[in-house]
């Protein structure tokens, strides 16, 4: 997959409100998570984490199974309101919000488990990620009169640009129902992508896949990051794509973070080879 190049940078019940406090300045930080808990009953989801995200960075966060990652995704997006600790992006605390709202902000996300509908094809898939955007209500679209009706084109206009862009041009009509693992997998990454996000979560996308089709995927991954200036945050399990494609690690385990740095720092630290391999490994490493 090669060495990561220089990138450009481009630019409820909860109620979400703009923050003036000086603290929340626009800054390189685009996202502040600031020591966020969720607890589930007895069980520590996640326990006083602290990120910082540099607009356009990209960030893997990685740990054991349980260790909290999906679950500070879930924070981020909306789906789950922290117990304590806050979320802030580009000013404004999140924190709560629904995830409609956190969406119309500009954060996308991706999800562990495939979620397109299966009876529709590729191209409404995506298209369906554009509903973000759309100015105009249902009657308008329906009536598909003017203004309603130069929308519409334009929505699609992006969405073909995406088909393209993930090379699915030949499977655009075709329900996503009969496309193979890895294929539902890069148009979920269009699904979220049709929103022209800031921000983009992707939690796992390449679970389950082949050597060639995650080569593929961490290929789009790093053109959306570098060539699109979005800032990616990503959980994944392949340890050798994260440690190629990312800019910082953060390292949870059991709702903590334990570590976060560079690739070369979070691979020497000795926490980290402890929550993977455990405190045996270390001892045998010393004895060796």
């Amino acid at each position: 997959m090669g060495q990561k190049k220089g990138r450009t940078r481009k630019r409820g019940r909860h109620r979400v409100k703009i923050v003036n406090d000086p603290s929340f300045a626009p800054s390189e930080d685009q996202l502040i998570i600031s020591a966020v808990s969720k607890h589930f009953g007895g069980v520590r989801a996640v326990e006083d984490v602290s990120l910082s995200v540099p607009r356009g960075g990209l960030v893997s966060i990685i740990g054991p199974n349980g260790a909290g990652k999906t679950s500070l995704l879930n924070m981020i997006s909306g789906f789950y309101r922290p117990d304590s600790g806050a979320i802030v992006f580009e000013g404004t605390a999140i924190t709560g919000a629904r995830p409609s709202r956190v969406a119309a902000l500009g954060i996308a996300r991706t999800f562990q488990n495939i979620a397109l509908f299966g009876g529709m094809t590729v191209l409404d898939n995506i298209m369906l990620g554009r509903h973000v955007q759309m100015k105009y209500g249902v009657l308008s679209s329906f009536v598909y009169w003017g203004p309603a009706q130069k929308e519409e084109v334009a929505h699609r206009a992006r969405v073909e640009e995406l088909i393209e862009f993930l090379e699915l041009e030949d499977l655009r009509k075709q329900p996503t129902s009969g496309l193979a693992y890895g294929l539902r997998k890069r148009v979920e990454l269009g699904r979220a992508l049709a929103l022209d996000p800031k921000v983009l979560l992707l939690d796992e996308p390449m679970g389950g896949m082949n050597q060639e089709e995650k080569e593929d995927m961490a290929r789009f991954i790093l053109d959306v990051n570098q060539q699109w200036g979005t800032t990616i945050i990503l959980i994944e399990h392949d340890m050798a794509v994260v440690m190629d494609i990312s800019d910082r690690v953060a390292v949870l385990d059991r709702g903590r973070k334990i570590a976060e740095g560079t690739p070369d720092e979070v691979q020497r630290n000795p926490e980290v080879i402890r929550a993977y391999l455990g405190a045996h490994h270390e001892e045998r490493e010393r004895a060796a």
